[in-house]
Order: structure tokens, then C-alpha cells, then sequence
């Protein structure tokens, strides 16, 4: 994977394991800034994708090429912080913890816990956080490393309803202050249209669409233009709409 400055350039990504190919010669180009959500069915490639374009997987196949900055942040589903390492160790790990950067490193660490409202909280175990709280951290650990793009695996999956709208707003607040480029991966359709701009749906490893959403912040679920772009992305996902029932009096 080559450092690219801002944004993200995918061109002819293909990866298989074994007989299966997963992604058929993908293209995908994220301008500096922009806020994509990828959805699809289990087994789409989803995670594959965001894989080779964080660098854990090398194994792309043919000419396939990924152009990505230089600083990249993954958030999981899981928080993954180790358990033997405080809440502010926890988000240092891998950074400079020396001398004037070192210093840098704390001061950027203390600050984004503070924007995700744990502050106060540095020395707490991991154990001793919610699953909202433990996914706060893993936001601070990535906003520590001012990353220029951020690739978020099904972050919220795991939580509860009321936590998960609240992390929503979190995440769209810390993407419009800091401004790196996000490509969010997630099962929830309406997950999809009510935080990104554009949505892009992987069907077999391919792209089958790639809707723009023109609609304003902050958005509400109960706003009636949404239900346009639902439509929409369940019909990509080959998910059929159950016909609404009209009530009939006499």
C-alpha cells in the first residue's frame, strides 16, 4: 500500500482465499474529507476491503493498487483494549511515549478523551467501562493519531439502541471537527443513510451501487426524505419491502 496525501484511490483490488474470490477487481476513489458508509449482505467482503485498505491484508491479488495516508486509524466492533493497560495507556499504545514527542503523543491522548467525554476516566481499568464507554476510548485511541483517514468496522454493532444513537452523534461531531476521510462499514441501513454522504453497497465483491445522500445535518430517523435512500439501498441489498397495509373503514 502506497501513502497517498488525503483521501483514498482503489484501483483493480482483488482478493481471494483459496478457490473463492471475495473482491472482483475493485475500484474506489474517497475524496479528502468524505464520509462513505459500505454496506452488505454477510459475506459481501466487506471486512476484506477495509482490511487490505488498512494494511492488515497483503495478500491483494494481480496489479491491484491501494493509495492511502499516511495515517490511518481502525476502529473495530470490539474496543480492543488490553486489559492489563489503563484507559490513557491504552490509548498511547503506539505512540511515542518519550521526550517532546512523547509529550505530544499525552497531551493529543488527554484531549481526545476529553472530546469523548472521558475525561477524568485515564486511569480506569477496561473492566470498569460500559460498551459504550470502552468504544469511546477506542475513538480517542484513533483520534490520538490524527488520522487523515478512518476505516470503522461495524463500530456500534455490539451496543444497545439508546448507546448506539448517542455514539452516532459522536462520530459525526469528531468527523466534522477534525475532518479525516471515513469509510464506515456496517450491516444497518439506516445506520448508513443517517450518518455518511454517499453509501455504497458491496454485492459479491462488486460494487452494485453508489447512492449520494443530499440531505442535510444533523438528520433524524423520522425524517420522510430518508425513506427514499432506504428504499433504495434494501432493494441493491435484494431485500424486499413488505407492502404497506392502508386501513380500511366502514
Amino acid at each position: 500500500m502506497a501513502a497517498h496525501p488525503g483521501g483514498l484511490t482503489v484501483s483493480r483490488l482483488t482478493r481471494g482465499f483459496g478457490e473463492r474470490t471475495v473482491l472482483h477487481d475493485i475500484d474506489l476513489e474517497i475524496p479528502q474529507g468524505q464520509f462513505v458508509a459500505l454496506v452488505g449482505r454477510s459475506g459481501s467482503g466487506k471486512s476484506t476491503l477495509l482490511r487490505a485498505i488498512a494494511g492488515i491484508d497483503h495478500e491483494v491479488q494481480g496489479d491491484g493498487r491501494i493509495l492511502a495516508p499516511e495515517r490511518v486509524s481502525v476502529v473495530f466492533q470490539d474496543s480492543r483494549l488490553l486489559p492489563w493497560r489503563r484507559v490513557l495507556a491504552n490509548v498511547l499504545l503506539g505512540l511515542p511515549r518519550r521526550g517532546p514527542r512523547g509529550r505530544a503523543a499525552g497531551d493529543r491522548a488527554g484531549a481526545a478523551l476529553a472530546e469523548v467525554g472521558l475525561a477524568g476516566r485515564e486511569d480506569a481499568w477496561p473492566n470498569q467501562l460500559s460498551g459504550g464507554e470502552a468504544q469511546r476510548a477506542a475513538l480517542a485511541r484513533s483520534l490520538a493519531r490524527e488520522p487523515e483517514l478512518l476505516l470503522a468496522d461495524e463500530p456500534f454493532g455490539a451496543l444497545d439502541a439508546l448507546t448506539r444513537i448517542k455514539m452516532h452523534a459522536l462520530l459525526r461531531e469528531l468527523w466534522e471537527r477534525h475532518g479525516p476521510s471515513v469509510l464506515l462499514v456496517t450491516h444497518d441501513v439506516d445506520e448508513a443513510v443517517l450518518l455518511a454522504d454517499r453509501v455504497l453497497v458491496l454485492e459479491e465483491g462488486r460494487f452494485c451501487l453508489d447512492l449520494p445522500i443530499d440531505l442535510p445535518h444533523p438528520r433524524s430517523s423520522r425524517d420522510e426524505r430518508l425513506a427514499a435512500y432506504r428504499e433504495q439501498l434494501l432493494t441493491a441489498l435484494g431485500v424486499e419491502q413488505e407492502p404497506v397495509l392502508e386501513e380500511i373503514t366502514s
